[in-house]
């Protein structure tokens, strides 16, 4: 048996724009129109509701005659209303071809709303679609409230459906407009309508009030729908809409339904959209959450090197995106393994060890540290390394108060003998030197470098603020001397650099 083909509406110029605090500006409208036709390869867009304003119908039109040069024209929908000519002649003068007729597909509605009885209202949507004809716009209907309607007054619908049953309508739209139904009763209306009405085109059209948009979408196939609406990342009023990535995928593994769908650009959509809406995506939101490719225990990140344990059919470059590794308390040496190959970086199993103890560190007091921050924690940990530190920081506190001077309590092991010292200064990092420079001079009786530079900064390409790093530049005999610190802390960091600068002199005067 053949898979069905499910035709997409992505509504997220007309739905999604009525989410709260969104309003898309027309070229930002064409944008999206743009690349929901020409990349993405939705089915048809709904672009926005007639005669709303000015710049709504710059929109349409500028979408419309771009739609018009790549042949697809007939994809561009816009939303009208049973309202005489008003609707139509609007599409028209924008060169739209298709109006999405909104009827009233509840008795409720019907009579409360409009305060019309059915035959009235029927006799409007006739006319309607009478002149729609005459203008060359083709028609499909909405039945607004259809899932309350079916629930409470089946009966309304079904004379809807028997009088509209023999018109040029293209194609019958169910919308559950308050989000009432469960993928139960959507199964149930579906076929219910199918049975009656074998012959005509059914789309569904959910809302995300009980967070069961995408289930109803999906239980509207199982009915027999052969039309599903969505939106880009799930916009729309109140709950939203059912999100175009999640249905997308659904039906590709779980129906094997065919779509025209180019899912390799699915994550671009959703970061335009995100950018235009201003309405941040979760980084959990499947396919396209920042974090939904990311491994963070280490068993998992194991386990994709043993036969791709922790893999399932949601793998990254099927939407042009990579797997990830985090890095942090959790991470383990598999992650830590995964990302140095990533880098092309070999180490030996000491030293991945030595690394993964860093990271471990780190993970315990910032959430995470990203793959980009890897290279910067390799060096500090390996590269700067001394593998006889002469000089050894065994314990260190240091100290701010309001009203009082900062302050530091040091102690160290300089060639085997420990020291210790107090001082004050102008922050923690100077009164930490302060101690130090009072040890080496006291105990020691040499003359502790001069501090010539410091730069304090996030390292660069890292995506979080997880590792500060400190630059420091000595002034030390013959030449120049710079050291670097990485760590959480901007004081540690500096105090690390520091100690590396004095395992250099103390390597450098034993050599």
């Amino acid at each position: 048996m053949k898979s069905p083909y499910i035709e997409i509406m992505d509504c997220t110029l007309r739905d999604g724009e009525q989410t709260s605090g969104v309003s898309f500006l027309p070229h930002e409208k064409l944008m999206i129109a743009r690349q929901l036709l020409g990349e993405v390869n939705v089915d048809r867009i709904e672009v926005a509701s007639a005669g709303v304003s000015e710049g709504e119908k710059k929109a349409v039109s500028s979408i419309c005659r771009y739609a018009e040069s790549i042949g697809k024209l007939d994809r561009v929908e816009v939303l009208g209303f049973v309202d005489g000519h008003r609707s139509i002649d609007w599409i028209a003068e924008c060169g739209g071809q298709v109006i999405n007729l909104l009827a009233k597909g509840s008795l409720r509605h019907c009579l409360h709303q409009l305060k019309k009885q059915p035959d009235e209202h029927l006799s409007d949507i006739l006319r309607t679609i009478e002149y729609a004809e005459r203008k060359n716009i083709k028609v499909n209907l909405y039945l607004e409230d259809w899932s309350n309607g079916m629930k409470n007054s089946p009966d309304y619908v079904y004379r809807l459906m028997d009088t509209l049953f023999d018109t040029n309508i293209m194609r019958f739209m169910l919308p559950d407009t308050l989000g009432i139904m469960n993928p139960l009763q959507c199964i149930e209306y579906l076929r219910k309508m199918r049975k009656r009405y074998s012959n005509l085109r059914f789309d569904f059209h959910a809302h995300n009030d009980y967070d069961m948009a995408v289930s109803n979408s999906l239980a509207a196939v199982l009915g027999g729908c052969q039309g599903l609406h969505v939106t880009v990342n799930g916009l729309g009023e109140r709950c939203g809409n059912a999100p175009l990535a999640s249905v997308q995928v659904i039906l590709k593994d779980h129906f094997n339904a065919r779509t025209g769908i180019n899912e390799e650009r699915l994550n671009d959509i959703s970061r335009l959209v995100e950018g235009y809406s201003g309405i941040a995506i979760a980084p959990n939101m499947p396919i396209v959450g920042e974090n939904v490719f990311t491994q963070v225990a280490g068993v998992h990140a194991d386990g994709d090197t043993k036969d791709k344990l922790y893999y399932n059919e949601l793998v990254p470059e099927r939407f042009g995106r990579r797997r990830e590794y985090a890095l942090g308390k959790n991470s383990g040496r598999a992650n830590i393994a995964n990302n140095l190959e990533e880098l092309g970086l070999e180490l030996t199993t000491e030293q991945i060890q030595k690394v993964t103890r860093r990271i471990t560190e780190l993970g315990d007091r910032k959430e995470l540290v990203t793959p980009e921050d890897l290279p910067f924690i390799v060096s500090d940990v390996l590269k700067h390394s001394v593998p006889d530190d002469r000089v050894k920081l065994i314990s260190y506190v240091v100290n701010t108060s309001y009203g009082l001077k900062p302050g530091a309590n040091i102690k160290v092991e300089i060639n085997g003998q420990q020291y210790e010292a107090g001082a004050t200064g102008d922050g923690q990092y100077d009164a930490f030197v302060k101690a130090l420079r009072y040890i080496y001079k006291k105990f020691l009786g040499r003359t502790f470098p001069r501090l010539a530079n410091y730069t304090v900064s996030i390292p660069p390409g890292g995506r979080t603020d997880a590792l500060v790093q400190t630059i420091i530049t000595w002034d030390t005999p013959g030449k120049p001397l710079r050291t670097r610190g990485l760590d959480a802390d901007q004081t540690e960091a500096a105090i690390k650099a520091t100690i590396k600068m004095l395992n250099i002199i103390e390597n450098d005067e034993i050599a």
